[in-house]
This record gives structure tokens, C-alpha cells and sequence, in this order.
């Protein structure tokens, strides 16, 4: 089967397409027949960049990718959710997917049935993005009414937590570039702060809770935004979201920090489903990437510059 794998060594390393075993599914698994995948900034900050400081000597054995949405073409001996011919998408975030493959084997607990009103291109691209925002409101206990400033709206994970805020009921204030205030507007932000008209974190604010998807503010930088006991929580994407999440574990802040550790469960899949089916949430597309033009997709996604989710159409003519 194709895959995406690594080559080469250090800031010289590329993602390139070749021949690899296809992956039988142990007696909980699945097979999947992989239709769509996804780039996200994780998989260069740490599977590209891990992986290209090992020896290229052609026996690399880990292929790229989190996010799949395909068909079921096997089902281990112990499966009983699914069945061969469900349309399912997931992610596996302990080992890896793998899901950059033509077929990619993943956990039954890892996957959730297709929601049936979006194409394999829009499913293929949410789980870990959408994941990170859901479980991140599930983490601040944000609940109907309270107030919720998120940093990065216009990126993967920020489009998601916009919609899923306002489908439970919060009232949203979106930090974003003046390039993408439409964007968000139409994903529902009641509030949008331009971060390029000057300091938003110098503002003086109430916030219940702030959810900040680029990992570069802290519960310290943001004290004024956030009201006596509010939650700040961080997705862990930079080094500085890492460290402030350490630091207030062991010095006194007058505010909660929590941090994103980000699962596949098929439940929470399934709240995203409903929403998608509701009509309450959508993917937005920076762009739709060719299989043998994956590393293309990871220097768009390095870049900063995307709108939403890039795309890696592992199928031809979905």
C-alpha cells in the first residue's frame, strides 16, 4: 500500500509517499480503507520532527498522520460496534494512527460512525481539532451563559471551538487578524478582538474561561481577562502553553490553569456527530492537498497562515 513516511535527516526532512505493508487489525481493530487525513501543527512539531532525527536507512517504520475518515474493509475477531462497509472516523493518539496510508488499523474505542450529512474530506480532517476544543470546554466546565474568550479562532482548532462555545450556549469573544473577522463572524463569535490593533492581553475583562488554541498565552499574561477563579486552558501546541501549565502547578495563581490532553473516545466523537447532523458545526477548509503532495500540506500548515483544516486526500475522486 502507499503511505506517508519520512525522508531524509534534521530541518532537511521530507514527507514523501512510498510502498509499505498494509497493517492487520489485532482482535479489537479495525481495518479502515482511508479516504482523507489531515495535517495538523503536531504532526511537525513532534511525529515529523522525532522521527527525523532518526537513522534514514530506509527501514523507518512509523508512517505519518493522526485524523482518517474511510470505509471499514476488516474488523478484528472481538470488534462488535462495527461493521465492514461503516463509514468511520477517528483517530488514535497513544501509538499513532498511521492514517497518512492507503489503509490504516485503529481501535475500535478510537472510532465513531461517519456523521452522514458531511463528505469523508470534511470528516477526515476533524477529530483531533474538534476533539482538542471539546474536551478543552469539557476540562473549564464552560456551561450555558458563561463568558469565554478563545485565542486562535481562525486556525484548526479555533473554528471548532468557536461553534462548539455557541452550540453550548456560551457567549463568545473570538481573538483573530482583521484578515479573518468575516470568518469567524459567520461561525457565530458574539465579540471578535483584532490581536493587531494592539495588546489584548493589557485589556481588563471578566472572562469565565479563556481557551487559548496556540499555546502562546498563559493564566499570568492573561490575569486581567479572567475573572476571580476562572479557568485559562492550554492546548499544549508551544513550549510556553507547556510551561506555564508546570509553573501553576507550583506557584500560587489566582487563576486555574488546565491543560488539553487530547483522546480519541467514541463518545465524544458522537457529540460531535450530533452537532455536525444538527446543522451547529463545520469544517472549514484552508485547502484540499493531493496525496503525493503531502509535504506541501505541512509547509502550508507551518506557515501560520491556515484558515481552518488542510486536507490530504488519500482516495482519489472523493
Amino acid at each position: 500500500m502507499k503511505a506517508a513516511t519520512v525522508t531524509g535527516f534534521g530541518t532537511s526532512a521530507k514527507i514523501v509517499v512510498s510502498e509499505k505493508k498494509r497493517p492487520k487489525p489485532a482482535k479489537h481493530d479495525v481495518l479502515v480503507e482511508v479516504y482523507c487525513s489531515s495535517v495538523n501543527p503536531k504532526d511537525w512539531k513532534l511525529n515529523k520532527a522525532i522521527t527525523s532525527l532518526l537513522p534514514d536507512v530506509g527501514i523507518r517504520p512509523f508512517i505519518i498522520g493522526d485524523d482518517l475518515s474511510g470505509i471499514v474493509v476488516e474488523t478484528g475477531s472481538e470488534v462488535t460496534a462495527f461493521e465492514v462497509g461503516d463509514e468511520v472516523y477517528g483517530m488514535d493518539m497513544r501509538l499513532r494512527t498511521s492514517a497518512c496510508a492507503e489503509y490504516a488499523k485503529i481501535a475500535e474505542t478510537r472510532i465513531a460512525k461517519k456523521p452522514k450529512n458531511i463528505s469523508h474530506v470534511e470528516a477526515g480532517v476533524t477529530p483531533l481539532a474538534a476533539l482538542t476544543a471539546l474536551q478543552g470546554f469539557k476540562v473549564a466546565n464552560l456551561s450555558k451563559g458563561q463568558r469565554i474568550l478563545i485565542i486562535g479562532a481562525s486556525g484548526g482548532v479555533g473554528t471548532y471551538a468557536v461553534q462548539i462555545a455557541k452550540a453550548w450556549g456560551a457567549d463568545v469573544t473570538a481573538v483573530c487578524s482583521y484578515r479573518n473577522v468575516d470568518l469567524v463572524s459567520s461561525l457565530g463569535a458574539d465579540h471578535i478582538i483584532d490581536y493587531t490593533q494592539g495588546d489584548f492581553t493589557h485589556k481588563k475583562d471578566s472572562f469565565d474561561a479563556i481557551f487559548d488554541a496556540t499555546s502562546y498565552e498563559s493564566a499570568r499574561t492573561c490575569a486581567s481577562l479572567l475573572k476571580e477563579g476562572g479557568v485559562f486552558v492550554t492546548t499544549f501546541g508551544q513550549s510556553k502553553g507547556l510551561y506555564s501549565a508546570i509553573i501553576s502547578k507550583f506557584v500560587p495563581v489566582k487563576h486555574k490553569t488546565q491543560s488539553v490532553t487530547v483522546e480519541s473516545y467514541t463518545d465524544h466523537l458522537n457529540e460531535l456527530t450530533e452537532l455536525f447532523e444538527k446543522g451547529k458545526l463545520k469544517t472549514i477548509l484552508d485547502r484540499e492537498v493531493a496525496f503525493e503532495d503531502i509535504d506541501e500540506a505541512y509547509q502550508r500548515s507551518k506557515s501560520g497562515r491556515a484558515k481552518g483544516k488542510i486536507a490530504i486526500k488519500i482516495a482519489e475522486g472523493i
